[in-house]
């Protein structure tokens, strides 16, 4: 054998490169470097895709493409009147962003939009050619830029100001570089059109109904109709159920209906197996038994079981109805052309087939909650469906003015039919109010949701990313399902496993991974000739029985069916190559299922997908050289793509490949490798340090804390204007970081500081979590926040001329101590300090609002009321005015916002948290001289005992102390990212100990410890180092709650309820039965009436019923009897003596029986 492979070497000239390859096996053998530096791709990634960029995509493409879509599809409005006279839109662009007062228009930017209280929008510019006529003379006349309506436009998108400046244009606009954009300001506030999941259109989905029996659906979707078909077995039966039909149909009838009118036919289409056959025979039969044989026969029974439309205009009408409802509604997405009905059959075949085999073999069934089977809704594609509706009932009502017009028959003008477009603010009004409330109601497509927009959370920098991550699900929280609620394994990448909410929306709401993409839609056409060039078979020319051949898959394209092929691996590669090599779309799907004999490829929008290395027989295609060329700038992500050297693979391609962690980890057989195993998680989940050593339910814990923490929100935080901000004065970036903070830029803005900890048990006041804090920490300014609020105030005009006034403060006498912080124009001048009840705003409002009009300057002084704003805020604690903004709001009137300043230290019961999910409250509060100390002087700023660790599990928290003592030590910041120390994302926890012994520290982070109140060391070692914390928006001061007395309600009369209205604690039915089960009866007389509503009623002994006292005669009297002789005073409940009266007032006659007390 040794000699043949000699003389091959020696011979063989072409085989000259066989030595090498030993070489290449070490190479392949050695830790290989490059894994480290792929790294690099992220923020490249970052820059073109992900995060919020899915929003700006989405809305971009609906912006550029979607609205010129639709405008195309109904471009005419033609008069029913007289024919002759149309109105035709050319063409439809956005404009800048803009806003027209008083005829002139001036360009707006996002943050006087917030500031003003406006919509930040741009006008809808068409434009239109149309008939003017009038008495038989007509002209056709052109109009360019007629605006139609104003839209509004979402930040950082291709129409908004802010796109594509740097840095200090941005700051010239009053903007935050790091803001992400991707939300509408409406009327000052900032909305978000939250990410919706659904289940995908168009697609066959196998399912059993709750009666177990297994049905195939298809939720159609085309440009002109929504339909949703369902083909279910029941008892051995086939029947189509259809919205349309009033009761289930017989598959046969259908079949028959679309002109297959052969049952030998039909059964050569579902395939050769017998099982089939069986399985269809009751069908059959059925359909013989009604005795339809032919289309006519079953088209004509269709028609009785046809709804009938409730304006059917005439019976004929109603003949055709059932072939109508076939063609257009039925499997609306087949599309049906000139009468040819056989692609529907095909689909219907496949259905059936895909449903026998559910039956016979329950594997075949679909998962509904798997990720592939759902689509993502992106704000561009609900906007556009808003819009499209908008803009057709724009068009009908043109058009009925546009006949009104012409019905009449005396007219003197001639008509201009583009005057009635420019009248109607429609559009405006109608995305206007949509955004703000959230309530889509879309009748035309059967829409109903609410909830859809949802405000902005600006609590802190990284919470308001999440929030534009965040998937909302498409079924309510109430249904106690579990299995939406689980861990997908399909969810690997796309989205992130620890972020989601506890309670009800728990595993419903999920979040986007960091390397995720939405895709919006791709254009169809070029993709169906290039199948057919790639050897596909156009099932026109195949029969039946060839449907289902052994030896060759179906394809299929976005839920239509293509054809045939024979060789689908083959075909699944060639369109890989051209993919890669940029000829199709980046993010065009080939998926090659097995089991369904079938290629699906799929170009259409919200799959979700992420971009993968590709890999070939286990060696990366990114070398060195090309990571230095993107170091150098030279090389950007798009040219990775463009290149072949990563793609992106959605849920459903992840199937067909095998995916390696890391390079070092790839076989032979790996198809793509990682780019960077910790993307598998989100925006927030990657702030946790070594969330990996953590015990899992920890990390979410850390996840819905995260948003809480206070911090920086933006550049321009002091800038803004909101109702309510939290700010901490001292913010830090954390000394143990991860990659995600660096790429997110929560570095620039982190919400937390760095507090040294010592983990020891202390004072007692420090179980269940509690914290012990250093007095002096908290002067030097740790943990101390600012919370500021805006009220607001708007000097109103009425329909009389009378308008408000603000006047001159009381500098003496009466309520003039109230006064002290007004200027003398009556409004509050910034700076002053504030206490509770000082008046803000000296304003007067006038008595008479209506009739007959006067002129504000006749008013007499007698003719207002005062109605001043004043401060209402915690007693006791002194505010600041930060500042106060004069504008004018959208209505024209004069707006006064004033903004209250009011810094806090962190007291007893204040929440903190560590990035660990460890939150605690602030226990005890203790001078800095009985703090325990290191032998280096070292006084830590927070005790936490050291029971939070053993059940907890939180490894990472010890660790991040660890690495946090070392990066103070060495000057040095440490990484902690998930899953990294294969890839030096993380630091080694051996490492960091050789850095700290190096620095004279134990190697376990523990340090010799004095107590503070003794002197003495104590008797054991203490771990103890810096780890980051985050305060909470929750506090004590904006939750402490307690009264004596108080407001009642006026119609029961017992105390208030809630704390905003000092209310009072309440005694509920629970506390009334355990003071009943004490026995403490006075108690509860005390609880439920004394102190609540006590009540001196008279009461008549003889009739029973409530007199009332008369103060002539000094006596009680009832009411029924006219007498005072037998009336009793008595105390009762005032809610008690209401409810007789009540009761009264309904003709039930109450009765008291009272009896002496002994």
């Amino acid at each position: 054998m040794g000699l043949k492979q000699e003389d091959i070497l020696n011979n063989n000239s072409k085989n000259l490169n066989v030595p090498e390859i030993p070489v290449d096996k070490q190479k392949l053998a050695a830790p290989i470097k490059s894994a480290v530096d792929k790294f690099q791709l992220l923020p490249e990634f970052l820059k073109v895709r992900g995060l919020v960029k899915q929003h700006l995509d989405s809305f971009n493409y609906f912006v550029n493409t979607g609205i010129k879509k639709i405008v195309r599809a109904n471009d005419r409005i033609v008069s029913d009147v007289d024919p002759s006279i149309y109105l035709r839109f050319k063409d439809v662009r956005i404009g800048e962003p803009s806003m027209t007062v008083d005829g002139i228009t001036e360009k707006i930017n996002p943050h006087a939009c917030r500031l003003s209280e406006m919509t930040y929008a741009a006008p809808i510019f068409v434009n239109i050619e149309y008939i003017q006529g009038s008495h038989g003379q007509k002209t056709r006349l052109e109009k360019n830029d007629l605006v139609i309506g104003r839209m509004p436009i979402m930040l950082r998108s291709c129409c908004c100001v802010l796109h594509g400046k740097d840095e200090a244009e941005l700051a010239r606009l009053g903007e935050c570089p790091l803001d992400p954009g991707g939300y509408f300001v409406i009327k000052g506030t900032e909305k978000v059109i939250l990410i919706q999941e659904q289940l995908s259109k168009n697609r066959i989905i196998i399912d059993a109904d709750k009666k177990g029996n297994i049905n195939a659906s298809v939720t159609s979707s085309s440009e002109a109709t929504k339909s949703k078909t369902v083909i279910q077995m029941e008892k051995e039966k086939i029947y189509l159920l259809l919205n349309q039909f009033v009761k289930k149909i017989p598959i046969m009838v259908v079949m028959k209906a679309m002109g297959m009118e052969s049952d030998q036919e039909v059964v050569q289409m579902l395939g050769r197996d017998p099982r089939f056959g069986a399985l269809l025979l009751p069908s059959i039969e059925e359909c013989a038994g009604i005795g339809i044989y032919t289309k006519e026969q079953a088209l004509a029974y269709l028609d009785t079981k046809a709804k009938r439309p409730l304006y059917a205009s005439s019976a004929s009408d109603q003949a055709g109805r059932a072939f109508c409802l076939l063609r257009d509604v039925f499997i609306a997405n087949v599309p049906v052309r000139c009468n040819n009905f056989r692609p529907k059959c095909l689909y219907v075949a496949v259905m059936l087939r895909r449903m026998m085999e559910a039956i016979l073999n329950k594997d075949a069934m679909d998962d509904k909650d798997y990720v592939g089977n759902k689509r993502l809704e992106l704000s561009g594609q609900l906007i556009s469906l808003l819009f499209e509706d908008l803009f057709k009932t724009t068009l009908a009502q043109v058009k009925k003015a546009i006949d009104g017009v012409l019905s009449k028959t005396s007219r003197s003008s001639a008509l201009d039919p583009s005057q009635f477009l420019r009248r109607l603010e429609f559009i405006t009004a109608g995305l206007e109010r949509t955004l703000s409330t959230g309530n889509f109601d879309i009748q035309r497509f059967r829409m109903h949701r609410k909830g859809m927009t949802q405000v902005l959370a600006r609590l802190s920098f990284i919470g308001t990313l999440g929030f534009m991550t965040k998937v909302s699900p498409q079924f309510e929280k109430s249904r106690k399902v579990s299995g939406p609620r689980a861990l997908q394994p399909s969810q690997w990448g796309m989205l992130c496993p620890c972020d989601t909410p506890e309670g009800e929306a728990c595993g419903l709401v999920k979040n986007l991974a960091l390397m995720t993409h939405v895709t919006t839609d791709e254009d169809e056409g070029p993709l169906v000739s290039l199948c057919y060039c790639l050897g596909v078979e156009d099932l026109e020319l195949l029969s039946g029985e060839e449907l289902h051949t052994p030896n060759s898959f179906l394809v299929m394209l976005n839920g239509l069916i293509l054809g045939k092929h024979r060789r689908p691996q083959h075909f699944a590669n060639a369109l890989r190559k051209l993919r890669r090599a940029g000829k199709v779309g980046e993010f065009v799907s080939v998926f090659v299922n097995e089991k369904q004999r079938c290629v699906y490829i799929a170009s259409d929008g919200g799959r979700v997908c992420r971009p993968l290395v590709i890999a070939d027989k286990g060696k990366s295609r990114i070398k060195e050289h090309h990571m230095k060329e993107l170091l150098d700038g030279v090389r950007t992500f798009d040219d990775f793509l463009s290149d072949g050297l990563i793609e992106y693979l959605d849920v459903n391609e992840e199937n067909n490949a095998l995916i390696a962690l890391y390079e070092g980890e790839a076989t032979p057989e790996t198809t793509h490798i990682e780019i960077e195993p910790f993307t598998i998680l989100g925006v927030i989940a990657g702030l946790i340090p070594y969330p990996h050593h953590n015990q899992s339910p920890r990390n979410t814990y850390q996840c819905a804390m995260g948003k809480q923490a206070m911090g920086n929100i933006a550049y321009n935080q002091l800038c803004r204007m909101d109702t309510l901000l939290y700010l901490l004065v001292y913010p830090q970036r954390p000394l143990l970081t991860t990659r995600t903070i660096e790429l997110v830029g929560y570095d620039k803005l982190g919400a937390g500081q760095n507090a040294t900890v010592a983990v020891i048990s202390y004072s007692g006041y420090d179980i269940e979590d509690a914290i012990v804090m250093n007095k002096s920490s908290l002067d030097r300014g740790f943990g101390r926040c600012i919370v500021m609020k805006k009220s607001s105030n708007v000097i109103q005009k009425y329909e009389n001329g009378a308008t408000d006034r603000i006047l001159r403060p009381q500098r003496t006498g009466p309520g003039s101590e109230k006064m002290q912080i007004l200027d003398d124009d009556g409004i509050a001048s910034p700076g002053e300090i504030i206490r509770p009840n000082d008046i803000l705003l000296n304003k007067e409002v006038p008595i008479h609002t209506r009739g007959t009009r006067v002129s504000s300057d006749s008013l007499p002084d007698s003719a207002y009321k005062p109605a001043r704003q004043s401060y209402k805020g915690p007693e006791g604690e002194s505010c600041v005015v930060d500042r106060v903004s004069l504008s004018t709001d959208r209505n024209g009137n004069f707006s006064i916002k004033f903004l209250i300043r009011h810094t806090r230290r962190p007291e007893l019961g204040d929440k903190f948290s560590s990035r660990h999910g460890q939150k605690g409250v602030c226990g005890i509060i203790i001078q800095q001289e009985d703090f325990p100390f290191s032998e280096r002087g070292i006084c830590p700023d927070l005790i936490m005992n050291p029971h939070g660790f053993p059940s907890r599990m939180t490894v990472g928290k010890m660790i991040e102390l660890l690495g946090g003592k070392a990066g103070v030590s060495c000057g040095r910041f440490h990484y902690g990212s998930a899953f990294g120390e294969p890839s030096c994302h993380a630091d080694k926890v051996e490492t960091i100990s050789e850095t700290l012994v190096k620095h004279g520290f134990c190697y376990n982070g523990k340090d010799f410890i004095y107590s503070g109140i003794t002197g003495c060391p104590l008797q054991a070692y203490i771990f103890m180092g810096p780890i980051y914390y985050q305060k909470l928006k929750h506090m004590v001061l904006d939750k402490m709650h307690a009264r004596g007395n108080g407001p009642r309600v006026m119609l029961t009369r017992q105390p208030t309820e809630g704390r905003a209205r000092k209310g009072g604690l309440r005694v509920g039915e629970m506390e009334r039965d355990c003071l009943i089960a004490y026995g403490a009866s006075m108690l509860i007389f005390e609880r439920l009436m004394v102190s609540s509503d006590p009540f001196e009623v008279q009461v008549c002994r003889k009739c029973g019923l409530l007199g009332y006292y008369s103060h002539k005669l000094k006596t009680g009297i009832c009411s029924s009897c006219k007498k005072g002789d037998d009336v009793s005073t008595m105390q009762l409940p005032y809610a008690c003596k209401l409810l007789i009266q009540e009761l009264q007032s309904m003709n039930i006659v109450p009765r008291l029986k009272l009896a002496e007390a002994n």
